[in-house]
């Protein structure tokens, strides 16, 4: 599955809430979600962009499934086909 082409750094995060991330800072057009999902604190970056890169926007969806311990597919498979 492919991720959409046209997602912004502000709906990325939003959809990583389903997740337990939360806007913890913003420091120009980054922004820093944090989360304690598996009871050990992730961090991750996401750019305020719109629309984001295709390259990070992978890089930061391989990040959040490594966390979580599922593939990067399963992952897209549950944001993205809701």
């Amino acid at each position: 599955m492919k991720a959409p082409r046209n997602l912004s750094g502000r709906e990325l995060g939003k959809l990583l809430r389903r997740y337990g991330y939360q806007l913890v800072r913003q420091d120009g057009s980054h922004m820093r979600y944090s989360t304690q999902f598996k009871g050990t604190p992730h961090h991750v970056t996401i750019p305020d962009h719109n629309p984001m890169r295709v390259g990070t926007q992978n890089r930061v969806l391989s990040d959040v499934s490594e966390y979580l311990g599922m593939t990067r597919a399963d992952l897209m498979e549950e944001l993205f086909e809701n």
